[in-house]
């Protein structure tokens, strides 16, 4: 097996699913960028929610918009819901996995309150709930899924944003929803501050 050579054919791969993606996303994005700021002018928050390397990418968001990106700016309200152990853990005990993102989001999502729910597969069983909740508290969502959106783009409304980056390799579609992460970070950042270079 010629390991360099394999090296060579995922960065290929990867480079053909982001070329795919960077058409068809832009537009999603731009809009994306736009909710989020209006969400925060109107004095609203984004909750991020995903499970396993989507769990990572939630809280990599809500820490470059809680912190700074890549300019420095006053923080901006965002929180991931997969950082709380005692809470996971007790709705997970209490009740079901399923419901350990929905039940914070019906506890402290508000109207005009965006939620950032992350799947590859958009069928994340405890994803699909908080989307759910969200609806439910009338809270817009921004959906990072791939391979066909899942029943998480049955639940979107026209005021949603759905991100589905064209691939099913997980691999693959985690690497576009990173993108997709700081693209919105940036694009946030240009909204709020002017655009720079």
């Amino acid at each position: 097996m010629n390991l360099e050579a394999r090296v060579q054919r995922l960065f290929q791969e990867s480079l053909e699913t982001r070329r795919r993606c960077q058409t068809l996303l832009a537009g999603p994005l731009a809009r994306a960028a736009n909710l989020v700021v209006e969400s925060l002018l109107a004095g609203g928050k984004v909750m991020s929610c995903g499970n396993g390397g989507s769990a990572a990418d939630a809280q990599h968001f809500s820490s470059e918009m809680l912190n700074r990106f890549e300019r420095e700016r006053p923080g901006l309200p965002a929180f991931a819901l997969t950082t709380d152990s005692s809470t996971l853990t007790s709705i997970a005990n209490d009740y079901a996995y399923e419901e350990v993102f929905s039940k914070q989001v019906a506890a402290l999502g508000h109207p005009g309150d965006l939620l950032l729910a992350i799947s590859t597969s958009g069928n994340s069983p405890n994803v699909v709930r908080a989307v759910e909740a969200a609806k439910e508290q009338q809270m817009e969502v921004i959906a990072l899924t791939g391979r066909d959106g899942g029943r998480i783009a049955t639940l979107l409304g026209d005021d949603d944003v759905e991100l589905r980056a064209d691939s099913d390799s997980t691999a693959r579609i985690q690497e576009v929803h990173l993108l997709c992460i700081h693209c919105l970070c940036d694009l946030v950042d240009s909204l709020l501050l002017g655009t720079e270079g």
